[in-house]
């Protein structure tokens, strides 16, 4: 008879190896720096209910979406850097995630939409929606779009902005072919652009200008709504007035240049270094 094998011994290592680890937790920091992600991702359904309506031709629905997807993009952000959302969950990436949805909701959707109004022509429409989408990508995709100071490098490519204040103005169809080829032109060049928040510079101002364009966004909106309701029940509707027209354009004009103004004079609103002891 052949003996018995016996059966192999494991190592101690081995042993230790073999047994089950316990699930790791998920901690309460790590569930609510998740659900700052999760705030950002809402975007994507805000840009989805954008596009159908924009589909539809309802433009002021679509708007509404935007200008949503236009305040979630602004409080995640210092939501996330509060909750140290990038430290918790670091195989998490909050920026390509708002990147992905930028591209959405400040570049496709306004092009489409400028292109399926056809304001400015077919042709031209098309040519600017072509702008618009080539212009973005590559904007996207440079890696030093900021400046130390928090400056955008060249035209942040909102044409969300840029393509809602030309739908309420509605300045003439070269008129809005000329200011697509411009801020298509200006995304190349080294020239800063505002980031209302983040700038310190006159951020008081900048934030007061910004808080002012949003208003008067909303009540162009508002104005609308009511047109196309009075429209329905068979009362003449009003188109936006001219006071909330120069609002957007006096507003907008500020937030596209107090960039390039606080470019050329480096000294603007900057504040000046605490006294010492030795200069009183």
């Amino acid at each position: 008879m052949t003996p018995k094998t016996r059966p192999k011994r494991l190592s101690a290592k081995k042993l230790v190896a073999r047994i089950p680890k316990p699930k790791k937790k998920v901690t309460w920091p790590q569930a609510r720096a998740f659900c700052v992600h999760i705030l950002t991702a809402s975007g994507s359904f805000l840009a989805f209910l954008s596009l159908v309506a924009a589909s539809e031709e309802a433009w002021t629905a679509m708007f509404f979406w935007l200008g949503l997807a236009l305040l979630v993009d602004g409080i995640d952000g210092p939501i996330a850097r509060k909750l140290e959302v990038k430290e918790i969950l670091p195989t998490w990436s909050g920026e390509l995630l708002d990147n992905v949805i930028d591209y959405t909701t400040y570049v496709i959707i306004p092009a489409f939409a400028l292109y399926q109004r056809g304001f400015m022509g077919e042709n031209l429409s098309f040519v600017s929606a072509a702008i618009i989408v080539v212009s973005s990508a590559i904007y996207y995709a440079d890696t030093g779009m900021k400046t130390k100071e928090n400056f955008f490098k060249g035209f942040p490519v909102v044409w969300n902005m840029v393509v809602f204040t030309l739908f309420v103005i509605e300045p003439g169809e070269w008129v809005a072919f000329a200011v697509v080829v411009g801020c298509g032109i200006l995304t190349f060049i080294p020239v800063n652009f505002l980031h209302p928040v983040r700038v310190e510079r006159l951020r008081p101002i900048n934030l007061g200008v910004t808080l002012a364009w949003c208003a008067f966004g909303v009540l162009a909106i508002a104005q609308a709504a009511m047109a196309a309701f009075y429209d329905r029940i068979g009362v003449l509707g009003e188109h936006v007035d001219i006071f909330t027209k120069a609002g957007i354009t006096i507003t907008g004009i500020y937030l596209f240049c107090i960039g390039a103004v606080l470019q050329a004079f480096p000294k603007l609103g900057a504040k000046s270094p605490p006294r010492t002891s030795t200069q009183l």
